[in-house]
């Protein structure tokens, strides 16, 4: 009888553990395996999102030294106080954006809103920026030309350039005056012209500054310089600025000018020798050589 009965007990067991292992297998491990799966996709949305977090991280940065670029191009004042402006902005959402957790949805779109937004803003700037290249090339181009027209020498004819390459607006060169039609005549003691330089008492210089309805109405002062064959100035006693030094000018004439061609007549008075060979006279004013022309004088 204590047989039968432990035979039935341990049928009882094995029925019950076969059912405990079905239970297992068709109920308990299918749970575990989909709660797995569940958190390995958690776990990549998680990785996800902080990868997406550190890219925008990424672009605002990226963002911040463009603007820091492009202020290094520019002397505009204005444009760059803006760009200024919107660098700190750039700034500003980094620092916000490293303070949020990659997990929080609606932080991260308004800052990815955000950075759209910078770069719709750093694009319409760098259109700008293109387009004051463009003009600065232009003026450029014309300062070429411009520069082309002086005979000077090639120191003076690179200072001229650098400085006129500052320029950043077309009516400061427009406005400048040109002296035309530059004359060297010397005169004899009865103020006829004189046959030979030896025999001048008087050096007359005629020019015309030309029509120019851009140019600023008024008085303005002209300084003549007239260059011996040796390089020398004949000087009269006075300088003027040009270039951030000093020159000496032979003659000085105050003129008022009205837009309209003007013309112009000088006279320096003949104190010592002068020498046949070539004369140079350049005409000054307003801090610009503004004509410059060369005569030989045969013996």
């Amino acid at each position: 009888m204590k047989k039968e009965y432990l035979i039935a007990l341990i049928a009882s067991l094995a029925v019950a553990a076969i059912v405990a292992a079905a239970l297992f297998l068709l109920v308990i491990k299918p749970q575990q395996d989909d709660n797995k799966e569940l958190e390995d996709k958690v776990t990549a949305i998680e990785e996800l999102a902080q990868l997406e977090k550190e890219e925008m991280e990424n672009d605002y940065e990226q963002l911040g030294q463009q603007y820091g670029e492009m202020m290094a191009q520019l002397t505009n004042d204005s444009l760059i106080a803006q760009l200024t402006r919107e660098q700190l902005r750039a700034q500003q959402l980094l620092e916000e954006l490293k303070q949020t957790k990659a997990d929080d949805a609606r932080e991260i779109a308004r800052l990815k809103k955000e950075l759209n937004s910078v770069r719709a803003v750093l694009r319409n700037y760098i259109r700008q920026v293109d387009s004051l290249n463009q003009v600065n090339q232009n003026l450029r181009n014309q300062n070429t030309q411009l520069s082309g027209q002086l005979e000077e020498s090639a120191r003076q004819n690179q200072t001229l350039q650098e400085e006129r390459r500052t320029l950043t607006e077309r009516v400061e060169i427009a406005a400048q005056l040109d002296a035309t039609a530059i004359t060297l005549t010397p005169l004899n003691k009865r103020g006829k012209v004189a046959k030979k330089m030896k025999d001048a008492k008087q050096l007359q210089v005629n020019f015309n500054i030309s029509r120019n309805v851009t140019a600023q109405n008024g008085q303005r002062t002209i300084y003549v310089r007239i260059q011996t064959p040796t390089g020398e100035a004949l000087n009269s006693g006075g300088t003027f600025p040009y270039e951030n030094r000093q020159l000496e000018y032979s003659m000085k004439k105050v003129i008022e000018y009205s837009g309209e061609e003007t013309p112009v007549a000088t006279y320096w008075q003949v104190g010592e020798f002068l020498e046949a060979g070539e004369y140079r006279v350049s005409i000054f004013a307003d801090g610009n050589m503004i004509g410059t022309r060369t005569f030989l004088f045969e013996k």
